[in-house]
């Protein structure tokens, strides 16, 4: 057992692979990326230096349409990190059935200590070594931790000016006036608020009498408070983070959006709020449990205080192999990543779409395709953990491998 996020993402696809009872082919060819570009990025800094920074660009399977995944801009981003994301971003796209294959992308680099020229000079450099890789049809990246819209604009811009057309539908997550999609910065969120309303369903919780405790404050974490709010539930903790480390803020009667929103970046200094350490944090008397920060959060030190009931995974990989094993041993539901953060790729799709046509829809019609396709997968998976009587991590697993081994064998890939 590891923290390696790589080996604990081939441990999940070895482990859904065994009791569906593949052929060994598909393991084989699961296991790992089927490219992974490393490039060197050199900035030349305000000061008049420069500096190289590092870049990756993994595509693990595209036997389902072209890769799909984020760029994540953070100084701890390593090799190891963007292949698993990307082998997760796979199975998230199968599992939502979503037409895309698994890519992700880094950049090692700490986007807060950069000015806007440093910032634009990384974007267009990151693009400048690997557009070659990328299209429309091979591999379209996306904003990620660390990675804002205008990166993502400056990137549009430099793919086109090298590809020699416009291709607005290489990249997704753009701002809405440079062809992105009404609906997408929430997209995340809000989607994890739909699969935390339908699992709680099936645990007989009402859901606005269910209380809710959520590490992380980003756009995934704060616009799942928003949601679930709407949603009528009760946020009563939030973790964040600070330069003097974690601390959560904690209130019985509960938190609303706007003045979580209203007091980003001081919350140690809002009214009414009790400060807890991670520790306390984590062993919390709510409902449900929502990681959405950064990957493995929960391991199995953290996975033994958590008193909820139910985890939802809103950020990529935030429980551990070993984490997930106590909460399997302790009866704790964990509604793993590739289902319940999937609303970001599934909206990223429908900006891909409209790019494609020409065509663009509602933020209303997005929300509404985008919960209809995530209620529809989160039956698929719950029926088949029913019916294999596993986890919803290794239902999940099940669902999503066996669609991609489906595939490759129509494909001639296996025997």
């Amino acid at each position: 057992m590891s923290n390696n996020s790589f080996i604990n993402a081939q441990q999940q696809v070895e482990s859904a692979c065994r009791i569906l009872n593949t052929e060994p082919a598909v393991f084989e060819i699961l296991k790992d990326v089927e490219r992974m570009i490393e490039v060197n990025i050199p900035v030349k800094m305000d000061d008049g230096t420069v500096r190289t920074f590092k870049g990756y660009r993994a595509a693990h399977n595209t036997s389902l349409g072209p890769a799909k995944g984020g760029i994540r801009i953070h100084p701890a981003t390593t090799y190891d990190d963007v292949k698993a994301l990307s082998i997760w971003m796979t199975f998230k796209c199968a599992v939502t059935g979503t037409p895309y294959g698994g890519g992700k992308g880094g950049i090692v680099a700490d986007p807060t200590k950069l000015s806007e020229n440093e910032l634009e000079q990384l974007a267009r450099g990151y693009v400048r070594g690997l557009y070659k890789y990328l299209g429309e049809k091979i591999d379209v990246p996306a904003p990620d931790v660390g990675c804002s819209a205008q990166m993502i604009s400056w990137m549009v811009d430099e793919y086109c000016q090298l590809a020699g057309t416009q291709a607005l539908g290489t990249f997704t997550g753009k701002p809405v006036e440079y062809g992105g999609s009404l609906g997408r910065t929430e997209s995340t969120g809000f989607g994890i608020s739909v699969i935390g309303r339908q699992v709680a369903k099936k645990f007989d919780i009402h859901f606005e009498e269910a209380t809710l405790a959520v590490q992380g404050f980003g756009n995934v974490g704060s616009h799942a408070v928003k949601y679930f709010e709407q949603l009528g539930a009760t946020v009563q903790a939030v973790m964040e983070w600070h330069p003097d480390g974690l601390f959560a803020i904690y209130r019985e009667e509960g938190f609303t959006y706007e003045e979580l929103e209203a007091n980003r970046g001081k919350f140690k200094e809002m009214d009414n709020v009790k400060i807890l350490n991670p520790e306390d944090f984590w062993s919390l008397d709510v409902d449900i449990m929502v990681p959405a920060a950064l990957a493995n959060a929960i391991d199995e030190r953290v996975a033994k205080l958590v008193k909820a009931n139910i985890v939802l995974e809103g950020a990529n990989g935030p429980v551990t192999t070993e984490g997930d094993a106590v909460f399997k041993e302790r009866g704790i539901t964990v509604v793993p990543d590739i289902l319940t953060n999937s609303g970001g790729v599934i909206v990223s799709y429908y900006e891909w779409v409209q790019n494609l046509q020409g065509f663009y829809w509602t933020e209303k019609e997005v929300l509404e395709r985008q919960e209809e396709k995530m209620i529809q997968a989160f039956d698929e998976i719950w029926d088949t953990k029913e019916k294999h009587d596993v986890t919803f991590r290794e239902a999940a697993y099940l669902n999503s491998i066996q669609k991609v081994a489906d595939v490759m064998k129509l494909q001639g890939k296996l025997s």
